[in-house]
């Protein structure tokens, strides 16, 4: 049996101050959301693969808040933050995010989840800067790749806890 082939996102810029990611899972829209909202699932995937990820905090409702500290073999550590605003299960999530790094730039981002045909579900993930400088700070970053490295590790989750269901 051969290796399927790995799939990108898709990234598009809707305006100025927003990034757009947009990629589908081959699990359905529950155990995604479950995967982004579940911090023991969430420290599976979230960060790149040869990093290690702890999850700080993770009060997964509105007005809580999550923070993530990824490290890397030298041991440099890497603090994400934000708030939840809007929780609806399984199909909209809310939240700020700020790379530690970069203190005051803010990011808003809404991810939705879409259910499709054949258990699939399709995942956007819409950020919204204060500005074009950040924005194009955020893409600067690498930040496209380490998604991409994200939603890799994530896909390969999905397929082994959608087998122990």
């Amino acid at each position: 049996m051969s290796a399927q082939p790995k799939t990108k996102a898709t990234l598009t810029l809707p305006s100025d101050r927003e990034i757009l990611m947009t990629r589908v899972f081959n699990a359905p829209r529950e155990l995604v959301f479950k995967a982004y909202t579940d911090p023991q699932l969430v420290k599976q995937w979230w960060g790149l693969r040869n990093n290690t990820m702890t999850i700080d905090k993770m009060d997964v409702r509105p007005g809580g808040v999550w923070r993530y500290v990824e490290r890397d073999a030298e041991g440099n550590e890497f603090g994400f933050k934000g708030e939840y605003r809007e929780i609806v299960p399984p199909s909209r999530i809310v939240n700020t995010f700020e790379f530690e790094g970069m203190p005051g730039h803010v990011g808003v981002i809404t991810t939705t989840f879409t259910e499709l045909p054949g258990g699939k579900t399709e995942m956007k993930e819409l950020s919204l800067f204060d500005s074009k400088e950040d924005r194009d700070g955020l893409i600067q970053s690498g930040m496209e790749g380490g998604a991409n490295e994200s939603y890799e590790r994530l896909d390969e989750l999905l397929a082994k806890v959608g087998a122990t269901r």
